[in-house]
């Protein structure tokens, strides 16, 4: 029986995800012989790792699941969510939904089908300003709205993502009787972490269109970006065709490339966590292309 359920490419995602747990499990055990400003610099990258994680490895897990056994699927899920910090499940939902959405703009009373999109706290049609969607994205998720949306269609999968929390609560009380300075010292940047996936995500989207489909998301072709990130660059091209697996991406992008240019698909020239550098991203930029 085949172990991969799509491609054995998504070993190395796989092997990526053990080596974040570990990572994570290497900055408490080994904080009290490293001086201060070693984990600082090592919280630097745990914060870049969080958001490596979210967008690339978990999020591809989410639109193809990696495993054919189910049971392996859900326990790549727990493992996930110790890694990251969250329930990959209640990601799961979320995610989905901004797939329902793709960004898109208030309606008349004022909500979004996608809870992520960067217009819902924006005013007037514009999407909401970089700094507020960057560093308060991490307090607007309700886990109890989650929690009884999932449970409403598929209640083990509810109780699967709170139990999932649990461990990760769990985990986190095993470190703090271990060594509660060290949790405490990596807290402010398991914050950050979050702060990049949103800021991440903002740029993924910051003059994207909303009403065409082609052009929902925002692409990235930096080679080493795309590598590092499994692909996450085609991001336009993933949301025009979301079940496609991350491998095939650039073989989308090559097949539809005359069509974006059409309908005027956002390219960006540098990585989206550094959108703010695009000059394609300012009204004095470069003509982009796709």
């Amino acid at each position: 029986m085949k172990l991969f359920a799509y491609s054995r490419w998504d070993a190395v995602s796989v092997l990526a995800a053990l080596a974040h747990l570990a990572f994570n499990i290497y900055l408490i055990v080994g904080f009290e012989s490293r001086p201060l400003w070693l984990s600082a610099a090592l919280g630097a990258i745990y914060a870049i790792s969080i958001s490596w994680n979210i967008n690339s490895i978990s999020h591809n897990f989410i639109h193809t699941p990696y495993f054919r056994p189910r049971w392996m699927n859900y326990a790549f899920s727990l493992l996930e969510s110790v890694a990251i910090g969250f329930s990959q499940t209640y990601y799961h939902w979320v995610h989905m939904r901004h797939h329902s959405g793709n960004s898109d703009r208030p309606d008349d009373k004022g909500h979004t089908i996608d809870p992520l999109s960067i217009y819902k706290h924006g005013k007037n049609g514009e999407p909401e300003n970089v700094f507020s969607y960057t560093f308060l994205s991490f307090f607007r998720d309700d886990i109890g709205d989650i929690h009884r949306a999932i449970a409403k269609r598929r209640p083990f999968d509810a109780n699967w993502g709170r139990f999932e929390l649990a461990t990760f609560v769990a985990v986190v009380g095993l470190a703090l009787l271990y060594d509660w300075k060290a949790v405490l010292f990596f807290v402010p940047f398991y914050y950050l972490g979050n702060c990049l996936s949103s800021l991440n995500g903002y740029y993924e989207h910051l003059n994207g269109d909303p009403d065409e489909p082609i052009a929902w998301g925002v692409s990235s072709y930096r080679r080493f970006y795309n590598w590092l990130w499994f692909q996450n660059g085609y991001h336009a091209e993933h949301h025009y065709r979301p079940k496609t697996h991350w491998t095939d991406l650039p073989a989308l992008h090559q097949r539809i490339a005359e069509e974006q240019a059409a309908a005027g698909t956002h390219v960006i020239s540098t990585c989206h966590a550094l959108g703010f550098l695009a000059p394609e991203n300012h009204k004095d930029g470069k003509p982009h292309e796709a």
